[in-house]
This record gives C-alpha cells, structure tokens and sequence, in this order.
C-alpha cells in the first residue's frame, strides 16, 4: 500500500508497471510503455487501439445495442492477457525465464469456457492473435513435466481447473480455420500426447472402458462427454494432416459419449466400472461440490445434450428427430423448488436451461439438428432480450473471461459455433439490421436483415452470396473467404425453411 499526502482537489500521477521477471525488467517495461507524464496521450493512445480493436465487427442498431454489442467485444479482449516483458521474456511454468521467439506470449485460459465460442471468434478476427495464443498454448506444453497442455493457465501457472483438454479443440478450431505462424506437426504431437495421458482425470479408464466410471472418479459423466468431443477435435486434426490410423482411433473414442446414454430414460448417466447404472439416480440432482456429483456445475439434463461432435447420432439415440425436439422443448418448461444444493449461484435459468453457465450455450441451437430451426428464434431472442444488456447488472453471471459475451456476439449476428474444429455454424437468428466482420486478409462478411423487429425474429429466407440458401448449417468458409448472408425475417415461423438440410460431414 502507497499513501500520499495531498491538498484538497490536488491531483497527482501514478505510473506502475510489472513484469514476472525481475523489478529491472518491470522498470523497463515502465520506460518503453509510458515514457513520460502525458496522461493525456496515454489516454488518447489506449482509446485508439480500442477503436481500431473493436471496428473488427461493425454494426448498425439502436444506441442500446451498440453499447451492448461494444461492451461484449471489449470483455472478450480482456482475456487471455500478455504475459511477457517487452523485451520478449517471461517466466514459464517451470519456474524458469523464457524468450517468446516468434510469438507474443499469453496467459488466462479459462479453457474449459472459452473454447465453446471466444476462440472461435478469435479465429474469424483476430487471426495473429489466435496464433500467439496457440503458441502460448504449445509453450507451456513444452515446460510441462506431465506433458499435457494447459486445463486453466493463470499467470504462467496451471490451476487444474475444470475438466477436459480443452486447449486441443482450441488449435485444431484455429488450424482448421486457416490460422497460421505454428508448427501444424509439433501441434498435433501435443494433443495427441495429451489425449494419451495415462495419469490425468482418469484417461486411462476412459481408455479401457470407453468411459469414465463413477465410482473411481467424481464428474464421471461430465468428463466422459467432453473427452469424447475433444478426441473428434483430434481426429480432424488426424484426418487433415493425413495420419488415418490416428483417424479412425480417435474417432472411435469420439462416439464414447453413447456408452452413458441411457435409453429407458433418454438422458445421459453415470456407470461404474462394472457396467451398472448409478442407483438411485436423479437427473435433475444438482450440488455445487464437484466431489459429489457426477456431473459439472450441471444435471443431467444439460449435459445429456453435449455430443456437438455427431448430433445426429444422439437424435438417433432419442428415437428420432421429432421425439428429439420435444425432449427439448421439456428443458425449457421444466420447474422444481431451489432444494438441491448451490441453487442460489445458477444463473440465467429458463425451465432447466442455465444460460449463466457453458454446458447449456449451445443447447437452444441444437433445434436446427432436428429440422426445427425456428423454434430456435424465441429463444434465442429471449435470452439476448433478458440477458444482456447496457446497465451494470445485464449480465447473467460470470462472463467466464469472455464466453458469456461470445456467445452475445454469435447470436445476435446470427450463427454459432456449436461444433469447434468443424467445417461449420449454425444460422439461428439475428438480432441486428447490419453487421460487418472483418475477417482475415482484408476480406469482409456483410449479414444483413430485412423486416427486422421485436416480432418479427422468424428466418423466412437466407441468401448466401446472392444464392437461395435453405439450411441452417453455414460453411466456415463462406465466413472466412468473405461474401454476404442475407436473411429476410417475418413474425410467423417459415417451417420449412431448414427442415431437410443434412448436417455437414
């Protein structure tokens, strides 16, 4: 603590800097960053770089979504953060001084919330910094004694924070999606290796039986789901730099996720190690101790819908796209007393969908898999509308360094990547007249919506580069080569617009 004596109305300039290093590095960094007394330049120069930062996404709306849409894209820079001195060094997570060579070094990934839709708007707009982060990513996989990639980086540290090996979907997303300046084999020998850990979160049994079993491990059917969608991420990794055992390996592990489902209820359970359903089991239990629960900060019921890998093996699961739909049309009305435990932290609830956490993000999307797209619209819009907003209480819990505002982003633009390290997003429905995203070399995706209004949130149409387009499944490519989506809205649904699209192999 720093005290100061002052007079009444005086006022005085601080600087202060840091650095991981050293204090010379941290007084060097002072020196290069701010060299003088000029607030004002400093404030002028800070302003600039966040116009020119958030003018990669243009829109035209009403002053109330401006600030709205302005303020999630500014939470969603906030996260990961530089972590080197200006002279490129900083201190890894073996405690040891490193050189960032080639790269600018970061640090803050809450990986297990961002992978979902942050890095995959990163990778649309912010190419460069994708890539540094992937780099960052693959650094600390190199001074790691376990030879994992990070779960929770925080200052150069691991927390072993939530579940999964969620930095894998982040760099096959970004390699996917033309992101460049990484060693695309020196990448996929760290997810690899990294799926093949014999001694993280119970990898081992996963491995053996193809699932996590309750009774050796807590989150058992949590980690289960998203292990399996992160060997898919491996295996499009696999298939695309041309290694076919590895494949089909893992693409074996990633159809895991049907070994919990449980058909006399039609929700995903916990098994032990002998094959035996948890007994008694209630999918709607929910305890905020992950110690003694078998799912993460969720229930059954959120979670019983995280296959985006091969939604429609999971539509097959629940006997069809019809019985499908209708099981989700249940989630949205479901409603029981605050009894179970933690209920007072579960934010954003709609029946049993909890838009305040990032199991349920992708859910409401989920309508288009099964031929429904516009039952997708109200609730899209329901959410944006009660939500998110310009007031400091708009947001509907933690933004989780940035996916709370993501998510926002998508939405009201009118796509969402349900399915990281795939070929696509899906349409749902926008909630803006005009929006431009600047994506990489120049090029620019135009969205426009026609007969836009608080009634009228039904897609009617879509033309895609001056096309008819009758899916709801749009190419990554489209986005990224640059071009124009065009919806036309109305205020009653178009059911048969989408209804027959086949989702994307």
């Amino acid at each position: 603590m720093a005290e100061y004596k002052t007079r009444p109305n005086e006022v005085i300039q601080i600087k202060v800097a840091v650095s991981a290093v050293s204090a010379a590095n941290a007084l060097q960094n002072l020196d290069r960053e701010i060299p003088d007394w000029d607030f004002e330049r400093v404030r002028r120069q800070t302003r600039e770089k966040w116009s020119q930062e958030l003018a990669r996404l243009q829109i035209e709306g009403t002053q109330d979504q401006k600030e709205t849409f302005y303020t999630a894209m500014y939470h969603c820079c906030l996260a990961p953060s530089l972590y080197q001195d200006v002279d490129g060094l900083y201190r890894g997570l073996d405690a040891d001084i490193h050189a960032a060579i080639g790269f600018t070094n970061y640090t803050v990934f809450s990986l297990w919330d961002t992978y979902r839709a942050v890095h995959p708007l990163f990778a649309l707009i912010q190419p460069q910094r994708d890539s540094d982060m992937i780099q960052s990513l693959l650094a600390h996989y190199d001074q790691s004694v376990d030879h994992l990639l990070p779960v929770w980086g925080l200052e150069g540290n691991e927390t072993w924070c939530m579940i999964g090996y969620h930095a894998v979907p982040v760099i096959v997303d970004g390699f996917l999606k033309g992101v460049k300046g990484f060693d695309a084999e020196r990448a996929y020998q760290a997810i690899k290796t990294t799926a093949m850990n014999p001694d993280y979160d119970s990898l081992s049994a996963y491995r053996q039986l193809g699932w996590v079993p309750c009774d050796q491990e807590n989150e058992s059917v949590s980690k289960t789901l998203e292990y399996a969608y992160d060997d898919y991420c491996v295996a499009q990794m696999a298939k695309a730099l041309g290694k076919k055992d590895d494949y089909q390996y893992f693409l074996r592990r990633a159809g895991n996720f049907t070994n919990l489902y449980d058909s006399s209820i039609g929700l995903m359970r916990p098994k032990d190690a002998q094959g035996q359903w948890r007994t008694p089991f209630n999918p709607h239990f929910y305890d905020d101790d992950s110690r003694t629960n078998d799912f993460t900060e969720g229930t059954s019921w959120q979670y019983s819908w995280y296959a985006p890998q091969d939604v429609p093996r999971l539509i097959e699961l629940a006997g069809g796209k019809e019985s499908f739909a209708a099981k989700l049309d249940q989630l949205f009305t479901f409603h029981q007393a605050d009894s179970n435990k933690g209920m007072n932290d579960v934010q954003g609830r709609i029946g049993e969908y909890w838009h305040g956490n990032e199991p349920s993000h992708h859910i409401i999307y989920l309508y288009s898999y099964a031929g429904q797209p516009w039952k997708a619209a109200p609730r899209l819009h329901e959410v944006v509308r009660t939500q998110y907003g310009n007031k400091p209480d708009s947001l509907s819990g933690n933004d989780d360094c940035g996916q709370m505002s993501a998510w926002y982003i998508f939405t009201v633009l009118g796509f969402y990547p349900v399915c990281p390290a795939s070929d696509y997003y899906v349409i749902g429905s926008p909630s803006l007249e005009k929006a431009v995203l600047r994506v990489a070399n120049g090029r620019e995706f135009l969205l426009t919506s026609s007969n836009l209004s608080e009634q009228n949130i039904y897609v009617q149409s879509v033309k895609l580069n001056g096309r008819d387009w009758n899916s709801p499944f749009l190419p990554a490519r489209a986005v990224l080569e640059g071009g124009t989506m065009a919806f036309q809205m109305g205020p009653e649904p178009n059911k048969a617009w989408g209804a027959k699209a086949q989702v994307p192999e």
